[in-house]
């Protein structure tokens, strides 16, 4: 037996539909989020599911919460698995953030697991917070199947942490969409990356929409 993880990145927001940075800020799912969502449900309610780990966002909250009713399981809102703070970049556009703060933004891309946005977070510090919700988990369920509900940046840097990838290149590493599922399975050998950023099981409409 093992114990394997599911790493779903929340629905597309309005702000991931607009490119503005939204990582403290709450944001609303789109239309389109909502029907990603049903079809999560309905290609993966079979599994038998020990828990449920999710952000305490909203937007994580409405992704997670119809698969946890459909399943009878109770969700465990851990803030450790919240979206990387972007600090003054929040509801900025990504070409507005490049144009005004280019300095700040310019030190964060040469080495985000060190340097933050202005007031915001490393991808180092997200991983301290994340990697300590893993490991509780990992304490309390030996085997089965976990759903961890989170956003894009900290799925990448959990994903990075798992497979001994630098922490400063998780951007150019690993690509996490909206809705996309990563799967993770621990064995005596340890992370096992089965299946990344996989959104087969929507319809082809909402997989034309790329979101992040």
């Amino acid at each position: 037996m093992s114990l394997t993880f599911y790493f779903l990145c929340h629905g597309e927001t309005i702000h991931s539909r607009e490119g503005r940075y939204c990582g403290a800020l709450e944001s609303e799912l789109t239309p389109e989020a909502q029907e990603m969502v049903n079809a999560f449900v309905l290609a993966y309610q079979s599994i038998p599911w020990e828990t449920i780990y999710i952000s305490p966002m909203k937007h994580a909250l409405a992704t997670a919460k119809p698969l946890a009713d459909a399943v009878g399981v109770q969700m465990q809102f851990r803030s450790g698995l919240k979206e990387m703070d972007f600090g003054v970049f929040e509801d900025k556009s990504y070409e507005w953030v490049k144009e005004h703060h280019s300095e700040s933004y310019g030190d964060w891309m040469t080495n985000p697991a060190w340097n933050s946005p202005k007031k915001g977070e490393t991808s180092v510090e997200v991983a301290s917070r994340s990697m300590l919700v893993i490991s509780e988990i990992r304490e309390k369920y030996k085997n089965g199947n976990v759903l961890v509900v989170s956003h894009k940046t900290t799925i990448q840097i959990m994903l990075c942490s798992f497979l001994g990838i630098d922490l400063g290149r998780y951007l150019d590493r690993l690509d996490i969409l909206a809705g996309s599922v990563s799967q993770v399975k621990f064995g005596i050998h340890g992370p096992l990356l089965q299946k990344l950023g996989d959104r087969s099981y929507l319809v082809s409409e909402s997989e034309s929409q790329t979101g992040t």
